[in-house]
């Protein structure tokens, strides 16, 4: 029986001379199909002897620096800025002292633009080393951030009354220093031209996309546009490798280099062991028990409502740094937390505030109030009152919880 093979079945009655001009193209295709026996590179980007960037865009890099407190990343020719949950473009450039009409034309976006959690923006110069006075005021134009910082650094370190979670010892914080600037090598700085992809970029710079996304706050279809500026993740440079120490063996002979211990004896009594008396302790019923008035609100929160009221204005970073609790006039307002009176103040309308710092950076604020009952310096309790709210029709208190300089959401402690 003749064996036949596909290749001669396939060119079976074709003429002698056709036959001999398809046959060196048959054995090209055959060759160029068993060359593709792993995975098919459809956009043919280094599988034919192309060059195979693939295993470098693999290259480990190093995770981007943090931000500082306003969000901002310095290096020693350019600053970026990282946004927060829910900014826009005027609330980063806000947050930085810049005004945000530059900073959104400068990357081709929009003031009221929304930005993606961790999203860089670039900046056209560097920022100022601390805020304006007034920047991100509240109610009566007065500075809180700057505030919160003069009552960390003034208010006397004395520990509040009994009972309270105050750390005992809490230690002044310096004042604002210039943004500090990164060490090491300085990340190229990419500016996204016409028909680039993140794709393109990653294989460009040699780095992995999923590094770039993460560096630059890209979304999940990792999508950039044009004009957008893009930080390029740093290589991750490996540790040196240590020799191994070569551990001394000793090796000792059969029955030498150790001794064999005395069984004990029936005859010797055991030695007496010594039991210091336990300190006596008092009991909790002969400790002093301080009078605490009894919280605004009965919970396990964090913090109490300073006021029993209505909340009339949410908190909203950048715009409102706090909530407004309306209550009929002359309701007591209570401190939030054991703390002590850091600063009273007044706002450029003339109306209280006050200001207890409760650790070393965590500070409550109290706007729009009257009738003080505490002095700067004084401890207080969870609960206690403070002052009042003032009569008319503004009957309410604009309540702040602050980490230094940050503004925090007050429900947060409160709830």
């Amino acid at each position: 029986m003749t064996r036949t093979t596909p290749t001669r079945t396939a060119f079976r009655g074709l003429p002698r001379a056709r036959l001999l001009a398809v046959l060196p193209l048959a054995g090209m295709l055959t060759g160029m199909l068993a060359a593709c026996q792993g995975p098919l590179d459809y956009d043919l980007r280094g599988q034919l002897g192309a060059f195979n960037t693939a295993g470098a865009a693999q290259t480990a890099t190093a995770n981007r620096p943090s931000p500082d407190a306003r969000g901002l990343i310095s290096y020693p020719s350019y600053q970026v800025a990282v946004a927060q949950r829910g900014d826009t473009v005027s609330d980063v450039a806000a947050r930085i002292g810049l005004p945000p009409a530059e900073v959104a034309r400068f990357n081709g976006m929009e003031t009221g633009d929304k930005m993606r959690q961790g999203e860089v923006l670039a900046l056209p110069r560097r920022a100022p080393d601390s805020l304006p006075a007034g920047a991100g005021s509240t109610p009566g134009s007065v500075d809180i951030a700057t505030l919160a910082g003069q009552a960390i650094d003034t208010a006397p370190l004395t520990s509040p009354n009994p009972g309270s979670v105050t750390p005992t010892a809490i230690q002044p914080v310096p004042k604002p220093q210039p943004p500090k600037v990164q060490a090491g090598p300085e990340p190229v700085r990419h500016k996204v031209k016409r028909g680039e992809t993140a794709y393109t970029i990653s294989r460009l710079y040699q780095v992995p996309v999923k590094s770039l996304a993460e560096w630059n706050g890209l979304g999940s279809d990792f999508a950039v546009r044009e004009g957008q500026f893009l930080l390029i993740p740093l290589k991750e440079e490996p540790a040196p490798r240590l020799a191994p120490a070569a551990a001394a063996v000793t090796v000792t002979e059969p029955g030498a280099g150790s001794e064999t211990p005395v069984p004990p004896s029936a005859s010797q009594p055991l030695p007496e062991e010594k039991v210091e008396p336990a300190a006596v302790k008092p009991a909790a019923e002969t400790l002093p028990k301080p009078e605490l008035p009894k919280p605004t609100r009965a919970s396990s929160a964090a913090m109490a409502y300073p006021v029993q009221g209505k909340i009339v204005k949410t908190y909203s970073k950048g715009r409102n740094d706090g909530i407004d609790i309306a209550a009929a006039a002359g309701a007591p307002v209570n401190a939030a937390e054991a703390g002590t009176v850091a600063a009273i103040t007044k706002d450029s309308n003339n109306v209280p505030i006050v200001v207890i710092r409760h650790s070393q950076k965590l500070l409550t604020v109290y706007q729009n109030v009257g009738n003080i009952t505490v002095k700067k310096g004084e401890s207080v309790v969870r609960g206690q009152r403070i002052a009042s709210l003032r009569g008319g029709d503004d009957a309410y208190v604009h309540f702040e919880v602050r980490d230094g300089f940050e503004s925090i959401d007050p429900l947060s402690y409160l709830n």
